[in-house]
């Protein structure tokens, strides 16, 4: 079995079609996997998170989406 901390963490994305179309989807999908990149050092090796993208987070601010994003990823890391 692999150390878990020598393999890193990942994170999984789901974007429904209640969140908008193609476009729309693909775009919340990138802004998530952009946020949660620049949190990936908080996150320890091993880890696999996966996050649900709400209706709502189409027209989310850039802040507001960072915010959130690290929000569950304190909780996950204090829980853990």
């Amino acid at each position: 079995m692999n150390n878990e901390r020598s393999t890193p963490a990942r994170f999984g994305f789901i974007v429904s079609k209640a969140v908008g179309n193609a476009v729309v989807r693909n775009k919340v999908r990138r802004r998530l996997r952009a946020a949660a990149a620049q949190l990936l050092p908080r996150v320890p090796g091993g880890s696999d998170i996966v996050v649900r993208a709400l209706a709502d987070s189409a027209q989310a601010e850039w802040t507001t989406l960072q915010a959130e994003i690290a929000e569950g990823i304190d909780r996950i890391v204090v829980k853990a």
